[in-house]
Formats: C-alpha cells, structure tokens, sequence
C-alpha cells in the first residue's frame, strides 16, 4: 500500500500487526456486516497514522473489499493517511495529532457505562503519544472513573518520527528553536533520546491502572494478558507490548528513517520476499 503511494507509515505499521489480528480475530465483540452495532467492542487508534495496518487488518475481517486497498491515499478514496471516522464503516475516531485517542476512548467507555452496554473499549498507543500531556489527563481521568471497561495497549517500539533532540549543537539558545540552512533541525530518533518516558510501567500503577509488560509479537503473551484485563474489576487495565519498529522487514527493523517513509519497488521485492518467509 504505502509502495504503491510513495506515501505512508510502513514502519509502526508492521509494529503492531501482531496486536490488531488479536484484537480483530480472537478477542473483539464486533461484526463487519453491522459496523455500527451498539453492543460493539471499540477500538480507537490514537497512532491514527498507522492507517496500512488498519485498513489491511480491516479488509481481512472482512469490512472492505481487499481491491480496495490500492486506493490507498488517493484523492477521493475512503483510505487515507491518517483515520477518519466511519471511512470505512468500523473506524472509530478520526485521529491526526497525537495524543487524543485515550480521551476518546474513555469517553466511549464510560458512555457505555451510562447506557448499561456491556462492551469493552480498547485504545492502541504509540509510545509517542504517552509525550502527549493530554493522554495522562486521561490516564487520570479513567482511573477516577474506575474505568474497568477500558484496556490501553501501547505499542512500544522505541522509536518516533522527529524531534529537537540537541539543542546546543546548533545555538539554540534562549528558548529559541535551533535553526540551520534550510529551516528547523528536525531528527529521526529513539524516543529516549527526545523524552524519556521511564519508569514508564510503574508510571501507569502509580495512576491507578493495572499493567502487563509482555513482547507485542508474541500472541499467547497478548492474549493472556487481554483475557487477565477482561476479568478486572474497578479500574482500567494497560498492556505495554514491547514491539519491534519495522518488524519482519531487515532493512527496515529499528530504522527511524521508515516512520514515515515508502519502500523503493526494489526494497518493496525484497520486503514481500522477507514477509513470505
């Protein structure tokens, strides 16, 4: 998808694929036929911009055809970069800046605590959006709220997109931004190296959730921890997956430069080769 564009998020895409087939295929209350049930599980995608993912996982459970798929980011189609919601039917929360999705997805969890529906609301993060001062507003709220119907999963791959991560490399001083020729310094990187988010697990317990740490491409760890949440009582539960960016593909595997980059149609051969094996 992303080839055939020469546009999209490859990298936090096949980060997570182990963690939707999950949720799509084996733990979800859902029906591709009747998109808008109300008694519906939810899933909101704060990494509103892992879009190949979604629409992929979404046309193999059968919500769009999968030829649809190669209208990927094309102008007109209902596929495009970031999510938008019901394009398709089944998606949602629109998303674009980071930070929103768990707000939204607390929101629908306690709607459906006022309307006596019994679904569970589930929320992927990126660990870029855990930077995000309006996601511990939410992480607050839903422990108050004892939000026991709702289950965060942070796809923690360790990377985001860019960042100022050196200031004085470039004599950004006084508050200012650093700038060089040809606009601000902006830098791939590890999200350690733009802001820390450790002690990230014991971050979550101090505000009241319940936390798994398990390896977000291995499905009976996921699984496990998702039947454990299901079963909570008196507060929202978080799965911190720890994921690989990039993942099955060499070249792109812990590469920053694939956040937001295409494959060429060499390295596309070569990543579908890999993917096969």
């Amino acid at each position: 998808m992303t080839a055939s564009a020469n546009s999209g998020h490859p990298g936090g895409s096949l980060s997570s694929v182990e963690i939707l087939t999950t949720l799509y295929f084996l733990v979800m209350r859902h029906d591709p036929r009747n998109p808008l049930w109300p008694e519906r599980d939810r899933l909101v995608v704060s990494k509103g911009h892992a879009t190949p993912l979604v629409y992929g996982v979404m046309a193999e459970a059968g919500y769009i055809p999968a030829d649809e798929l190669a209208t990927f980011r094309r102008l007109g189609s209902r596929l495009q970069g970031h999510t938008v919601m019901q394009k398709p039917p089944g998606v949602e929360m629109s998303a674009g800046a980071l930070g929103m999705g768990l707000s939204f997805a607390l929101g629908c969890a306690l709607a459906g605590r006022l309307d006596n529906l019994d679904y569970r609301v589930f929320c992927l993060l990126s660990d870029g959006d855990c930077q995000e001062g309006q996601t511990w507003e939410a992480v607050m709220a839903a422990a108050h709220h004892r939000a026991e119907n709702l289950t965060a999963i942070v796809d923690r791959n360790h990377i985001q997109n860019d960042g100022f991560s050196d200031y004085s490399r470039y004599g950004g001083g006084n508050g200012d931004r650093p700038q060089r020729p040809g606009g601000w310094v902006t830098e791939h990187g590890h999200t350690a190296n733009i802001m820390d988010l450790e002690p990230f697990v014991d971050k979550w317990r101090a505000f009241g959730w319940r936390a798994w740490q398990v390896d977000g491409h291995d499905f009976e760890a996921i699984i496990g921890a998702l039947q454990e949440a299901r079963g909570l009582k008196g507060q929202p539960s978080v799965l911190i997956c720890e994921t690989t960016k990039g993942k099955g593909v060499s070249f792109m595997e812990n590469n920053p430069a694939f956040h937001g980059k295409a494959p060429s149609p060499e390295q596309l051969a070569q990543a579908l080769m890999e993917l096969a094996d």
